[in-house]
């Protein structure tokens, strides 16, 4: 039987990703699986839970405004390489969770391990506040994903 985390907040998940210009030009899956950050966990009814989360990518952000470095001990305590990464907190996406394009994290022992682990306390505040304040202006979008 396969155990899911709960999706909260700072929760780091594999997940196949769709960037918005993959969503933009119809595309319905990512063309990579990849880290992702938990930034939202909304209940819905007794058992449905919405989930928004932002990309972590090795790609250096063309505006520095919309990303957050993920440090590199947060990196080696999540299991990640050691490549320079960011959170994008500009192109998000949202589905109900589990959902179809939670992936297994590669190498795992077990084929049942979906999470990389937690970021911490302030670099998830500080994600949380900077999808905010990118909503309250305008300047996100979230993709919806498949139920």
């Amino acid at each position: 039987m396969v155990t899911l985390p709960d999706p909260e907040p700072g929760l780091v998940i594999h997940y196949n990703y769709l960037w918005r210009s993959e969503a933009d030009a119809g595309r319905e899956s990512g063309v990579k699986d990849r880290p992702c950050a938990v930034i939202l966990a909304l209940r819905r009814d007794k058992d449905k839970v919405t989930v928004v989360v932002a990309p972590i990518t090795h790609s250096v952000p063309r505006d520095a405004s919309v990303a957050i470095e993920v440090p590199p001990e947060t990196k080696r305590r999540l299991g990640l390489d050691d490549a320079p990464s960011w959170l994008i907190a500009d192109d998000l996406n949202y589905f109900l969770w589990p959902g179809p394009d939670l992936r297994p994290l590669p190498g795992a022992t077990s084929p049942h391990r979906f999470a990389y682990g937690y970021l911490s306390n302030a670099i998830t505040h500080t994600a949380i506040a900077k999808v905010r304040e990118l909503m309250r202006a305008g300047r996100t979008k979230p993709s919806g994903r498949t139920e």
